[in-house]
């Protein structure tokens, strides 16, 4: 499986479904007014989850500097097993998230099933708890995204697994 490429698709609320949430506004029929009709309110726009209650939501800011995807090789995928992870861009023009199904029992990353989304700025995603991802790849720009993670600094916060040199894909953005 070496030097496999993978794919860029545009993220979509259908095609990401199986890995989270894609959080947007959407039309305006679909929000409520709000603060005296000056806004769009648009609710549930995705679960938070966690299986750890004694692990506090944790709100903070991650800093991506801009990769180079001419030529990017997947070399390790994450899950965190008991919190979904919400990513909001705060100034980015468009970033890759890029998934992957479970296997083992979760215990590890479906290879077979790993994809790559294209987000634009306007677009947050989340992971559901357990999901296999690569951590975002900033792409134009060093990007600020706000993130919500229920964790409390012990190992059952985040799984790092990293994936052999003949299982890596590659995956490119011209």
């Amino acid at each position: 499986m070496s030097n496999l490429r993978l794919e860029i698709e545009p993220l979509t609320s259908e095609s990401y479904a199986p890995f989270g949430n894609v959080i947007a506004a959407g039309s305006l029929e679909a929000g409520k007014p709000a603060n005296q009709r000056t806004a769009r309110r648009y609710d549930q726009l995705g679960p938070l989850e966690r299986t750890r209650p004694d692990a506090p939501w944790n709100l903070c800011v991650f800093r991506c500097a801009p990769r180079d995807l001419s030529e990017f090789k997947v070399t390790l995928l994450e899950k965190h097993p008991s919190s979904t992870q919400l990513f909001v861009p705060m100034n980015a023009a468009r970033y890759l998230v890029i998934v992957a199904e479970t296997s083992n029992g979760g215990m590890s990353p479906d290879l077979r099933s790993l994809r790559a989304f294209l987000a634009t700025g306007r677009q947050g995603i989340s992971y559901h708890p357990g999901v296999w991802h690569h951590p975002l790849l900033a792409l134009d720009h060093e990007t600020d995204f706000a993130c919500v993670v229920s964790e409390d600094g012990g190992e059952g916060d985040c799984v790092v697994r990293p994936i052999a040199a003949a299982e890596q894909r590659v995956v490119s953005l011209r």
